[in-house]
């Protein structure tokens, strides 16, 4: 790794975003999140970036949330920067017209968890740990917590996780749909990548227009939801790339998608 707070790497179609702070637990400062800020901003009209992958580096954490030693030089002014920008940033993830997949390597706390949050998919290592705990600090989840969570897990179980701010271990997480998949910490890359390739085999478009649908259907009832969900198919109908899609089939190949 470099000494840079964020790691930058290109497998194919795949962008790899790797939280750079491992002697903190890859804890977010101003400059680690203002560094994803500018990557998740140019990576957004990136036709040649299919699929981010969000990590973290070393083997003890994927993000520990805020760094609280920063925090504690912060006036009060500086911590609503903080929250405002944070906030700001998990839901341009959360908005970006591309699949976004965290590898969860280990403890995820705080605003870790609540960028896991952010993210479409979540693949953890058996060794991950993650929680909403800032009601410990006398504070509340700031970034999202309160109102992804409970969308994602139910607002029972977001209330007795917020409410307690106990942690759950890689397994729960999977029982109550936490995240998507676990697996052994060594086969986190692999895994992540491996699920960034089959999104790469499917249409642009209609990753694009899925997403849209999915996120902001869920926001409504379901006769607006299925009106946002025909208004963003008839998106894919003029595309080369559905054309393309019935020609691999009837030829029986693999389709070639450009995004078209």
């Amino acid at each position: 790794m470099s000494d840079s707070v964020l790691q930058v790497e290109q497998q194919d179609q795949v962008a790899i975003l790797t939280l750079n702070r491992p002697t903190v637990m890859n804890s977010f400062n101003f400059d680690l999140l203002r560094a994803l800020r500018d990557q998740v901003e140019a990576l957004r009209f990136n036709p040649d970036i299919r699929v981010l992958i969000i990590t973290g580096s070393g083997e003890r954490a994927f993000c520990a949330g805020a760094d609280l030693k920063e925090r504690a030089t912060l006036s009060p002014v500086q911590v609503k920067e903080f929250i405002f920008t944070i906030r700001n940033l998990f839901t341009a993830i959360e908005q970006l017209p591309k699949p976004v997949i965290a590898g969860v390597n280990g403890i995820a706390l705080g605003g870790g968890t609540e960028l896991a949050l952010a993210c479409d998919i979540r693949i953890a290592a058996m060794t991950a740990s993650m929680g909403l705990t800032e009601t410990r600090l006398a504070i509340i989840p700031g970034a999202g917590g309160t109102q992804r969570l409970p969308r994602l897990v139910g607002k029972g179980k977001a209330k007795e996780l917020i409410f307690t701010g106990r942690r759950v271990d890689a397994s729960e997480a999977l029982d109550i749909g936490l995240v998507n998949q676990i697996c052994e910490r060594e086969s986190l890359p692999d895994e992540c990548l491996k699920m960034a390739a089959m999104i790469c085999e499917t249409g642009p478009v209609a990753i694009e227009q899925a997403k849209y649908a999915i996120n902001y259907g869920l926001e409504t009832d379901l006769s607006t939801g299925l009106a946002i969900e025909s208004n963003a198919y008839w998106v894919t109908i003029p595309t080369r790339d559905r054309l393309e899609g019935l020609a691999a089939f009837r030829e029986k190949r693999k389709p070639v998608y450009k995004g078209e």
